[in-house]
């Protein structure tokens, strides 16, 4: 299969993330858009013109020990602490302060990757998202996707499957 990233002369921010996507060979199609805050992934898929749940978002969470993990979950979909802790094997997980998502990441929060995480952290990924044939996730930056193929995600993060929907 033949890069994308090589084939496109699309101008886009070049992020930890998509030097990860480079190194790892993995083809990507870069999405810029105007970032709105507050916005989520609704603002990003109707910018995009695509389904939101095959929007991901990247969450930043800790466990009981204030461990930091990161949570990959539909965008349309919600991610149930209680659900995570349980698949995971801890007594509580809960969302990072921003500012705290923010260090452990190293990225702004609503431009955050799991490619390229400054600290590292065990990803954890919604079980459902494999079954899309094409997924958008933060390419890390505001305003910034990247439309990748799942199992190329898969490979690369090497993430725990889990079923933490609320």
């Amino acid at each position: 299969m033949r890069s994308v990233y090589h084939a496109r002369v699309t101008k886009h921010p070049v992020t930890m993330a998509i030097r990860v996507l480079r190194a790892q060979k993995v083809a990507f199609e870069p999405h810029v858009y105007a970032w709105q805050p507050h916005g989520g992934t609704r603002a990003s898929s109707e910018a995009l013109g695509v389904d939101e749940h095959a929007v991901i978002k990247t969450l930043i969470f800790e466990d009981d020990a204030k461990q930091p993990l990161c949570v990959l979950m539909h965008g349309d979909r919600e991610v149930s602490a209680k659900n995570l802790a349980r698949a995971i094997g801890a007594k509580s997980t809960q969302p990072c302060a921003p500012e705290v998502a923010d260090r452990h990441s190293g990225y702004q929060v609503g431009g955050t990757s799991p490619f390229g995480l400054r600290r590292a952290m065990p990803v954890y990924m919604q079980r459902t998202i494999l079954e899309l044939p094409r997924i958008y996730i933060n390419g890390g930056a505001r305003g910034f996707l990247v439309a990748i193929d799942p199992r190329e995600a898969e490979r690369v993060l090497k993430p725990t499957l889990v079923d933490a929907m609320a």
